[in-house]
């Protein structure tokens, strides 16, 4: 069966394919094509058939603008026109990591397949396929052969940061760059059915060529998590083995060997397909095994992309209903976990293929080393801890206001299509409001941020002025769930823990103690039960009843003169 494939799919240097052969091909499967080579090759393909078309679609770090290549059998490109039709639409997004460019090639492969020979792909009629071909354009244009230390292949390849060293795929909740603002708004534009991000893992040593990192069945939720847990995922497992490139889900054993089990990957907003997720599309990372050759992680590629174009010919019509059915019942939906812990008492059990682990001397350090070995392999059943409980869980407000000054993030709002108006007057409204009472950050810069963790809040229910032009963001939409795990500070990747709102973490008045001093006298004096609660704290913290500057602050802290702003969260949450 996989020599089948193989003469299907990749018939190489083929005087049908002439013109149209690729570098890959040109070279025996071991060099990738620079981005000027790559793009060449779309312009070339979409001037010689009318059914590819390739444009730009906004700019990135590097200056360069983003390419989407459509194929479209009927030659229409109009996507509203196109799903109005019934097409289904299938988003491949090659080289996030340009060191890993298995996806670059097998996707200049498939295109150019399905061009010149149609009739071996009748599941064409009724799918656009799109596919950006170098989504790090900085990466790729910063090539070399050194950076991907353990890969074997391609010869040369580009870099996993951007033009501004930026990791791409920790971006699309963030976007910090132009690139995942040009990709958002070309990922709304498409509102792709499936969408595939092509990766090379690192990690372990095992026997397979490919492993797959697909969105986590319980964060996806509903209808279509159970759609791509028990029809999606079995059917493109078993399409891979019948190519001759048996899976099994992406490796995720960082500090131990695998056969002793792991758990999935948590495909959190920040990543592509978590970020897919939140908008009701399932996403699978592609992930090839870095010691594998490249001419082998290329073909699985290949074999996958292919597999997900015949599962849409029998399955899209059920997937887009399931799709259209989630972004209906997210509008009303009541609860909504915004962060997730595994469940280590349940799992799945998996047949793993992997290598015998040992530990031998090093002959660097003498000390002892990881050792895979490949004359031992293994087929063992291990646990798979695939199961996700919600950790947090918020209730739907009416509606989330923000005031008009925190544009940065009413622009991200709008560019990931949530609808929104201001408010025509100046109003006070009854909302709960929260307070950040504590969290942690970490010493080193992770992406550019300092990323808040162990965020604790305090919850008030209080009357709040808004002005005019204030935005009031309904939450009964079908982007809700991008709206409150952004929104909500406890989500997992909410623009609080990305540092949006760490304004509001400084206070920007405070006293003269010498001065105040006079002035909390006078407030004990008038407010008997502030000086009851100065009373209880001393009583019940032995610390505090010992400071004097502490008990100071506390009556400053529940005066009228503390500020109103300090560590209160500027995204206030309407119930009624």
């Amino acid at each position: 069966m996989r020599l089948l494939y193989i003469l299907i799919c990749f018939v190489f240097i083929s005087p049908a394919f002439g013109q149209y052969e690729t570098r890959f091909e040109k070279s025996g499967g071991t060099q990738t094509p620079t981005y000027e080579e790559g793009i060449a090759f779309y312009n070339k393909l979409a001037k010689d058939f009318p059914q590819i078309q390739i444009s730009e679609q906004g700019l990135t770090d590097s200056g360069k603008s983003l390419h989407l290549v459509l194929y479209s059998k009927n030659k229409v490109f109009d996507v509203s026109k196109l799903k109005a039709q019934g097409k289904a639409i299938f988003l491949v997004n090659n080289a996030i990591h340009p060191g890993e460019p298995d996806g670059v090639d097998a996707s200049m492969m498939l295109l150019r397949d399905i061009a010149v020979n149609p009739s071996r792909f009748p599941e064409m009629e009724n799918i656009l396929l799109a596919i950006i071909p170098f989504y790090n354009i900085g990466g790729a244009l910063n090539r070399n052969s050194t950076t991907r230390t353990n890969q074997n292949g391609p010869e040369e390849y580009g870099f996993r940061g951007n033009a501004r060293n930026f990791d791409l795929n920790r971006d699309f909740i963030k976007n910090d760059t132009r690139n995942a603002r040009s990709f958002a708004a070309l990922f709304h534009k498409l509102d792709p059915d499936l969408f595939a991000d092509t990766h090379v893992s690192n990690g372990a040593d095992y026997q397979y060529v490919m492993t797959l990192d697909y969105a986590q069945k319980d964060k996806l939720g509903g209808v279509l998590g159970e759609f791509n847990e028990k029809t999606f995922l079995p059917y493109m497992y078993q399409h891979l083995k019948d190519a001759g490139f048996e899976a099994t889900p992406y490796v995720n054993a960082w500090g131990q060997t695998p056969d002793k089990g792991f758990v999935q990957f948590p495909d959190w907003p920040r990543y592509s397909t978590g970020y897919a997720a939140l908008f009701h599309t399932i996403g699978v990372m592609t992930e090839t095994h870095m010691l594998k050759p490249y001419d082998q992680r290329v073909k699985s590629t290949y074999a996958y992309l292919h597999g997900n174009l015949k599962f849409l010919a029998e399955h899209a019509t059920k997937l887009i209903q399931l799709r259209k059915e989630t972004k209906e019942s997210v509008k009303t939906q009541e609860q909504f976990a915004v962060t997730w812990q595994v469940n280590k008492e349940k799992n799945s059990v998996i047949d793993f293929k992997g290598f015998e682990a040992e530990y031998i001397p090093s002959k660097v350090s003498g000390h002892n080393r990881l050792h895979y070995d490949r004359n031992r392999p293994f087929t063992k059943s291990i646990p798979f801890y695939d199961t996700y409980v919600p950790l947090d869980v918020v209730s739907r407000p009416k509606a989330y206001i923000i005031p008009q000054g925190w544009f940065n993030v009413i622009d991200l709002l709008k560019l990931n299509q949530v609808q929104m108006r201001q408010l025509e007057k100046d109003e006070e409204l009854q909302v709960e409001s929260y307070y950040i009472t504590a969290y942690d950050s970490p010493k080193q810069p992770f992406e550019g941020h300092y990323w808040h963790n162990s965020v604790t809040l305090k919850t008030e229910n209080q009357k709040v002025k808004f002005k005019k032009g204030d935005w009031y963001i309904p939450v009964n939409q079908w982007t809700n769930r991008y709206i409150i795990e952004t929104l909500e500070p406890k989500g997992i990747d909410s623009f609080f823990k990305w540092n949006f709102f760490d304004t509001i973490l400084q206070s920007k008045e405070h006293y003269s103690a010498y001065v105040f001093e006079d002035l909390a006298e006078e407030l004990l004096k008038k407010s008997p039960e502030l000086k009851a609660k100065l009373e209880e704290k001393k009583k019940s913290d032995p610390d505090f009843a010992k400071s004097g500057d502490a008990q100071l602050n506390f009556i400053y802290e529940n005066s009228p003169f503390a500020e109103k702003e300090y560590q209160r969260y500027p995204v206030f949450r309407l119930m009624n």
